[in-house]
C-alpha cells in the first residue's frame, strides 16, 4: 500500500483532530528517520498506523488482548494503553504488516519498553513532538530531537512520567521499566 491508501484507511477511524495529529507524527517521523538513518518508509507507515485503534471500542480491545494472549497487564488500563498493542494487532491482521520493528513501534509508542530500537524511539518521540502538540517544554524537546535520539527519548519519557505523577495517574509498568533502562544507559555512558 502507498501513503494515500494508508491515510484513507485510518481517516474514518478517528476524529479530524487525531487525523491531523497523525499527519504531524508521520511528517516528524520521516524527518527523524532521515536525520538518524532509519528506513523512512517504515517510519512513515508505523506513524500512520500508530493510533489506528485509539478510538476502538474498549471491550473489543480487551477481547483482542485475551484472544491474542497479549500482556494481561493491559486489561483495565483503557484506550490510552490498549490502543498501542491493539494497533499493532490491526497493522498485522488487517494491513499485513509483518516487520516486527514496525509492529513494536506501534505497540510501544505510548509506554516505551526496555531496549527500544531506533525506529521505536523515532515513533515515540514523533508522537510527542509533532507540530500540533502544545504543552510546556515541547519546543525544548523538539530542539533535542535534532541532537541525540537517546537523549530526546529519555527526556520524553521523563516528561511523560512527570505529567502522570503531577496529574495523579497510575504508571504502566513498562513505562517505569523503560525509564529505568534509560537511566542505566545514561549512567553507563557517563
Amino acid at each position: 500500500m502507498e501513503r494515500e491508501q494508508y491515510l484513507a484507511a485510518i481517516k474514518p477511524r478517528m476524529p479530524e483532530k487525531r487525523y491531523i495529529h497523525t499527519i504531524g507524527v508521520m511528517e516528524t517521523a520521516i524527518e527523524l528517520a532521515k536525520f538518524y538513518g532509519e528506513d523512512e518508509k517504515k517510519a512513515e507507515i508505523a506513524a500512520i498506523l500508530h493510533d489506528i485503534a485509539k478510538y476502538a471500542d474498549i471491550e473489543w480491545m480487551e477481547q483482542i488482548v485475551l484472544d491474542e494472549k497479549l500482556d494481561a497487564r493491559l486489561l483495565g488500563w483503557g484506550s490510552e494503553l490498549l490502543h498501542g498493542p491493539v494497533g499493532a494487532y490491526i497493522a498485522e491482521s488487517e494491513f499485513g504488516i509483518t516487520d516486527e520493528d514496525m509492529l513494536n513501534a506501534i505497540r510501544f509508542h505510548t509506554t516505551g519498553r526496555v531496549g527500544m530500537s531506533r525506529l521505536e524511539k523515532i515513533i515515540f518521540v514523533a508522537d510527542m513532538i509533532e507540530p500540533n502538540r502544545k504543552f510546556d517544554g515541547v519546543d525544548r524537546l523538539r530542539k533535542k530531537a535534532k541532537k541525540n535520539l537517546d537523549k530526546v527519548m529519555s527526556a520524553c519519557v521523563r516528561h511523560t512520567l512527570a505529567f502522570l505523577i503531577d496529574t495523579k495517574q497510575p504508571i504502566y509498568p513498562l513505562s517505569i521499566e523503560c525509564y529505568n533502562d534509560m537511566m542505566k544507559r545514561e549512567d553507563s555512558e557517563g
